[in-house]
């Protein structure tokens, strides 16, 4: 089988021997329940790369409306460092070797970036801020992702924003796009609201704007992002195992994360859920790798 590209065709290391600003990894399987498949997700990140092939010529005029070049006139900054490997229902050995090596970037002061994988890897990828923090959570996703639990599984993807409250370094999370039914009970709400969490649904951004959102993060806090796909449309994504009507534009996705950039600073991204058996002509790959496109475009005009 042919090894996909690399993302926007980045080397792995940078050819001056320099540090890199952000640093692309990926991981397929996290905690996965029992009696699931969670092979479809390990297919994303090669989805992902070969679709960012396209737009690799272009990176020093991207993107006129948002500020490019990507770049910010300078050389290349940004490395991907393939894949994490993990294996189906290894569960607590994939989130061992997702965190180290979260930390192994951090370590080297650079920003990490991690295609998933399902909403599992979220937990790990988190964990591994645990020295950084403290640091908020911008969680865009239909769900809230509360559950304590399901199938036995305390890490599944149910759970990671139950998982990060419980996080030292999680200095508070707000939720976005939200909407539609799952891991929502009405217990689960509660909880999410009694530990302090800012839900903000996607009517609300369709409504006023990302400034909705944007307003609950403290100015220049660190801020970690996870990126579910199903918090956008499927008429624009519908590569996701759970498609909801009424999700967040691609627009609007790229204007939260370059008013996020202005407003405190991206410590860390990850984009989950992309599930690519359920694509069609490969809109959803474009769409992700446009918007993680734009992630790095943000991070590099960072202070």
């Amino acid at each position: 089988m042919t090894a996909s590209p690399s993302f926007l065709g980045l080397p792995d290391q940078l050819t001056d021997g320099g540090m890199p600003r952000a640093v692309i990894f990926a991981a397929g399987h996290g905690s996965t329940y029992p009696g699931k498949d969670s092979s479809g997700y390990v297919l994303a990140a090669g989805a992902i790369r070969s679709a960012s092939e396209v737009d690799a010529p272009l990176i020093e005029h991207w993107d006129f409306d948002v500020g490019g070049p990507l770049f910010n006139g300078k050389p290349p900054c940004c490395v991907d460092a393939g894949d994490v490997p993990t294996t189906m229902y290894d569960n607590a050995g994939n989130r061992a070797r997702i965190e180290a090596k979260t930390r192994k970037i951090l370590a080297s002061a650079a920003v990490p970036i991690m295609i998933g994988g399902d909403c599992s890897v979220t937990i790990p990828f988190l964990a591994g801020f645990a020295d950084r923090g403290p640091v908020w959570i911008l969680q865009i996703d239909a769900h809230i992702d509360w559950r304590d639990e399901l199938h036995g599984e305390r890490y599944g993807y149910s759970s990671p924003m139950r998982r990060a409250s419980e996080m030292q370094h999680v200095g508070g999370m707000v939720q976005v796009a939200l909407r539609s039914v799952g891991s929502a009970r009405l217990t689960e709400v509660e909880d999410a609201q009694r530990y302090g969490s800012r839900f903000v649904t996607a009517r609300k951004v369709h409504a006023e704007g990302v400034e909705a959102a944007l307003q609950h993060i403290p100015e220049g806090a660190q801020v970690v992002v996870t990126l579910d796909c199903d918090s956008i449309d499927p008429s624009i994504m519908p590569g996701v195992a759970a498609r909801t009507p009424g999700g967040l534009t691609y627009t609007q996705v790229i204007d939260l994360i370059a008013g996020l950039g202005k407003r405190a600073r991206i410590a860390g991204f990850d984009l989950v859920e992309f599930y690519p058996p359920a694509d069609i002509d490969g809109l959803s790959a474009i769409t992700a790798a446009r918007i993680l496109t734009n992630v790095i475009g943000t991070i590099v005009r960072q202070v």
